[in-house]
């Protein structure tokens, strides 16, 4: 299988990496249009893990996401000189299998307790829409796109159970929730949502865009609720984005 785990931030990438690091075969870095770069760790022809750093936020990832999938049918381009439409440049990612967005988030207590796993059965835009006098609108109710992707069924309930993870909705905000009060909206709009972050649909934009399936794996680092930066285990979950990902590597090193 060749897989693109699109991370916000490097410590992300890290955890990530630390998982494949010390297996066979290659390990190497390619560049990517933007200023980009991919960390490759490629087992077997044909079986690849690509790790990229896309920045915060759905904006971020997108653009990270969408340069890195469309290097992979063109090819990178040189930081000297353009390369013609439809050439590829030695070293360029092959297409992928599957595209993860991935790092740590914020957990619904109800749901998924600071350092548990996340794995999503819907990646939703929670605050892609409009306010109005009788509350709330997704931008799908207004007639101008969609506000949730769906991750392939079976391929993300595996995931899932190999994990031992929640399986259940992953929200994407552009500001991350810091009350009590927008918890609890959150919360009755999306009753089952086990975790929050600010990447996934942006994630999830490019990947489907390119035809490829998408999946969002969140290590929980805090409470999704006021915002105490004491009670945040960042660490904790770092730790746990690499071990999940230790276990998921013989799944994500398959034959698609």
């Amino acid at each position: 299988m060749r897989v693109l785990v699109v991370t916000a931030v490097t410590a992300e990438a890290d955890s990530v990496a630390a998982a494949f690091t010390g297996a066979a075969g290659a390990t190497h870095r390619v560049p990517l249009p933007g200023g980009y770069a991919l960390t490759r760790f490629e087992h077997a022809p044909g079986q690849l893990v690509d790790v990229l750093v896309a920045g915060v936020g759905p904006a971020a990832a997108a653009a990270g996401t969408a340069a890195a999938l469309t290097a992979a049918v063109l090819g990178p381009v040189p930081a000297t000189a353009p390369t013609s439409s439809g050439s590829r440049t030695q070293g360029s990612p092959a297409p992928y299998d599957l595209v993860v967005s991935t790092g740590i988030g914020g957990g619904f207590a109800a749901h998924a307790p600071l350092g548990s796993l996340v794995v999503s059965d819907a990646i939703v835009a929670a605050d892609l829409g409009a306010q109005t006098p009788d509350g709330y609108l997704p931008v799908d109710e207004l007639g101008f796109g969609r506000s949730v992707h769906h991750p392939p069924a079976e391929l993300s309930a595996r995931l899932a159970k190999t994990l031992d993870a929640v399986y259940a909705p992953v929200l994407t905000v552009s500001t991350v929730t810091g009350s009590a009060a927008r918890a609890a909206e959150l919360t009755a709009r999306h009753p089952h949502a086990a975790a929050e972050a600010m990447e996934g649909f942006g994630v999830a934009e490019a990947a489907t865009a390119h035809g490829v399936p998408v999946v969002e794996i969140r290590a929980v680092s805090n409470a999704v609720g006021p915002r105490d930066r004491a009670a945040w285990r960042i660490g904790e979950a770092l730790d746990a984005l690499r071990s999940a990902f230790q276990q998921l590597a013989p799944v994500l090193e398959e034959s698609p």
